[in-house]
């Protein structure tokens, strides 16, 4: 048997050896699409590539893509376990070409690679080209010898290619695989071409036309290609099954599953242990890019797949959680291939229990109140709105759950009383906040975050990426468009820009758009905290809302803010373990050139003590150790040991940033949402330069990081330098040498306060004076023999 590894394998292998760059897998969360919620096809990497947008130092690629559809206008979710091929998750081989090959060329690797390298019978092969394409169809003829009833013309938009209304498309031409005569359906174009026994395995996709504005297609100046086979229905024709669930890594998902609740995978149970796989895989791989469960975005989608699997497996009868337990199984059948899951696997096994431990103190209850609220419902009735927003709002069941819940009975749900509720909820949300006491000019805010939601922050996986404008603000109000010279505040739908919170400055950098749109981001701010509010000038251009824009944060500055963001956590950690367990931060600046730190203590450091805690967090930085982030309740993460930050507000899950080691022991563990260096190395040097008091019982460190510290440290070298050559002594006995000046100039300070002293006698005794003034004269002869009479005229001043 091919195993899906062996596949996967040759495919980039064969490409490879035909002259394609091997390009490993992009992240699921694009950062090139804001339209997007995740990767959902192999060309979502390459889309800036195929429109000119960003070149790249090859013209052929090949890949294998993860891919997730669970969110949005792409949602397999509902049908996953109760279908033989619908996914949350799946891989994408592809095959591309920028301007190099077209379409012979590609039908040719297509066809020699699953005929001749993978020995697929031609016989069992159909093939489908758009109608009007007969380039292709000619293709086909003349490299496969396909008969002309097993290359089908399709007239319908199945066979055209488009990215959006406008852009680059064209036609595509679809590889069929014939599963038997014993199995039911039609070849495509056919009234039964719904049935399973024609499927499709591999789609190619000829970049051929420029879709313009006023609907007329013109030649694109470099066709391309871009090519997509599913890994798991592939795997299934190689290895001779019909169900993607019956392939190998399935089948070892599903065995872990089957051996941990003991209830074989048959009847009932088959839908739910496939759900289960299927969820694991699509979990594990969005944790471990990233994305971490949430309430809004991309983490409620994750949420939305983790809390459905745990309901299967709480059908399943698993007394306790499961999901952190098949995780070993999943990083040993896909982690030689992404090593990712490997480095995630603590994370993301921590995360599935947590989520799946919460879950589950809530699950019994929402289902008793299921139970109870369709116990009077016939088959085919619904579900009032209002008890599917309670479930949601109360006890965390997301909407698709209650509609999984109640598919099983014939039941439905009244979506329009489920979004009736949940405006009604917004609403009393919105009234309570114009009540707390913000300010008025504020109001825009709020109406940003209703009417588009929280953005969300990608800033943990890069720098750069692209949004989409949902607002902009200008002198306080929303606008629909700003040109060249406004100030203005931008807001778009996800963003690498970090909003200023928790002592950390708000990000800078460059906002960049079509027709020339430049504009400089001066601050990120993170109004109500939840929206990202860019604050910038349009240096050129025009800006819309709507519009979609690549935001580029300024990596330099990002990174010393980093590296004294990470310090502050260290620094923390050190003045604990020197001063004792009363220290606790009250209040902290990270800003890109220095960071200050204010803590609890009634006296002031003594020079040793800064000396030890600068040791202290230096060590740290010296070993080198990597930063850990894992995702808690705000009890839990606190019951661990972990530091809460003065004054930051925590929603249901927090980040918690481990950092260093210390007798075997985590060093520094703290609630932070902040952006810190991936190990402490990255600081590369901490030096505190300030201690003083703030307040009573409050005292500030002011320090620096990296080379800011460096700097300082050279400066205070060339001074001490300076003071030297003044001494004419070297560096290293300048001390020394200031000492005995220091002396010097206190013996002579203590000897004339002893001769004023005695002049001061002599005045007071009168007829002594003359007596006195001579004795002073001697004195002063002693000591100051260039003052000791009258110098003749023309005589040399005497040297010093």
């Amino acid at each position: 048997m091919t195993s899906t590894n062996d596949i996967r394998r040759s495919f980039l292998d064969y490409f490879g050896a035909n002259g394609h760059e091997i390009v490993p897998s992009a992240p699921l969360v694009p950062n090139n699409d804001p339209t997007l919620m995740f990767v959902n096809a192999g060309m979502v990497p390459f889309k800036n590539v195929f429109t000119g947008l960003e070149t790249r130092p090859y013209r052929t690629a090949t890949s294998s893509q993860k891919c997730v559809r669970a969110g949005g206008k792409h949602n397999d979710l509902d049908n996953v376990g109760y279908t033989a091929r619908h996914h949350t998750f799946f891989e994408m081989l592809g095959n591309f070409s920028f301007g190099d090959y077209f379409k012979e060329q590609a039908i040719h690797h297509a066809w020699n690679l699953i005929t001749r390298e993978w020995g697929i019978d031609p016989q069992r092969l159909t093939v489908t080209v758009y109608h009007t394409d007969d380039e292709a169809y000619d293709h086909w003829k003349k490299i496969a010898g396909l008969p002309d009833e097993r290359i089908i013309r399709i007239a319908t938009s199945d066979n055209f290619w488009s990215m959006g209304e406008t852009g680059p498309c064209g036609p595509c031409s679809e590889i069929f695989f014939d599963h038997g005569d014993h199995i039911y359906g039609g070849p495509p174009g056919s009234p039964e071409e719904d049935g399973d026994r024609f499927v499709e395995i591999w789609n190619l996709v000829f970049m051929q036309f420029d879709q313009q504005a006023d609907g007329n297609r013109i030649d694109l100046p470099r066709p391309s290609i871009d090519t997509g086979m599913g890994i798991e229905r592939i795997a299934a024709v190689l290895q001779g099954v019909h169900d993607n669930y019956d392939t190998d890594t399935f089948k070892a998902l599903i065995s872990q599953s089957v051996a941990l609740t003991k209830v074989a995978a048959e009847g009932e149970a088959r839908a739910s242990h496939r759900v289960i796989a299927d969820h694991l895989r699509s979990s594990g791989f969005l944790i471990a890019d990233g994305v971490l469960p949430a309430n809004e975005g991309r983490g409620y989608v994750l949420r939305r797949i983790m809390r459905r699997a745990m309901r299967h497996a709480h059908l399943l009868g698993a007394a306790d959680p499961l999901m952190h337990r098949l995780v070993g199984g999943l990083v040993a059948e896909m982690g030689a291939a992404y090593p990712e899951l490997v480095r995630a696997q603590p994370l993301i096994e921590e995360t599935l229990l947590r989520e799946e431990t919460r879950f589950r103190q809530t699950l019994d209850k929402g289902l008793r109140l299921l139970d109870e609220a369709v116990i009077d419902l016939a088959p085919g009735g619904t579900l009032a709105g209002e008890t599917a927003f309670r479930l949601y709002d109360t006890y965390g069941f997301p909407y698709d759950l209650t509609e999984d819940a109640l598919r099983a009975r014939g039941l439905g749900v009244d979506r329009a009383g489920f979004e009736v509720a949940m405006a009604a909820q917004k609403a009393a949300a919105r009234a309570a906040w114009k009540g707390s006491g913000q300010k008025a000019s504020e109001d825009v805010w709020f109406d940003i975050a209703e009417s588009e939601g929280s953005t969300e922050f990608t800033g943990y996986m890069g720098e750069s990426g692209e949004g989409r404008v949902v607002a902009l603000v200008k002198d306080g109000v929303r606008v629909d468009r700003t040109t060249a010279g406004d100030h203005v505040s931008i807001v778009t739908n996800q963003t690498p820009f970090y909003g200023e919170s928790g002592g950390q400055a708000g990000d800078t950098g460059m906002v960049r758009g079509a027709d020339g749109l430049v504009a400089t981001v001066t601050d990120t701010s993170k109004p109500l905290g939840r929206i990202h509010a860019h604050h910038a000038v349009i240096e050129a251009g025009t800006l819309s809302v709507g519009d979609i824009v690549s935001l580029a944060v300024d990596g330099q500055r990002r990174a010393r803010v980093r590296a004294n963001h990470s310090a502050t956590h260290l620094l923390h950690a050190a003045l604990r373990k020197e001063l004792g367990a009363h220290v606790t931060q009250k209040g902290s600046l990270v800003a890109e050139d220095r960071l200050r730190f204010d803590f609890s203590h009634p006296e002031a450091l003594t020079p040793q003590q800064i000396a030890a805690v600068e040791a202290e967090v230096n060590a740290q930085i010296r070993d080198n150790a990597e930063v850990t982030t894992r995702l808690m309740s705000p009890e839990d993460a606190i019951a661990a040991g972990a530091m809460a930050l003065f004054g930051e507000k925590y929603g249901d899950e927090v980040r918690v940033l481990s950092m260093g080691r210390s007798e075997e022991e985590i060093y520094s563990v703290e609630l932070c949402g902040g952006t810190h260096v991936r190990a402490l190395g990255d600081i590369g040097l901490f030096k505190i330069i300030g201690e003083s008091a703030v307040a009573s019982g409050v005292r500030r460190i002011e320090a620096l990081t990296g080379e800011a510290a460096r700097l300082w440290l050279s400066q205070r070298e060339e001074q001490l330098r300076a003071v030297a050559a003044s001494l004419r002594t070297t560096p290293e006995e300048a001390p020394a040498r200031v000492a005995i000046l220091v002396e010097q100039g206190r013996r002579l300070e203590r000897e004339l306060a002893e001769a004023k002293k005695a002049l001061a006698i002599a005045g007071a005794a009168g007829g002594g004076g003359a007596a006195a003034r001579a004795g002073n004269r001697e004195w002063l002869q002693g000591h100051c023999p260039a003052s000791s009479g009258p110098r003749p005229q023309g005589a040399a001043r005497p040297r010093r």
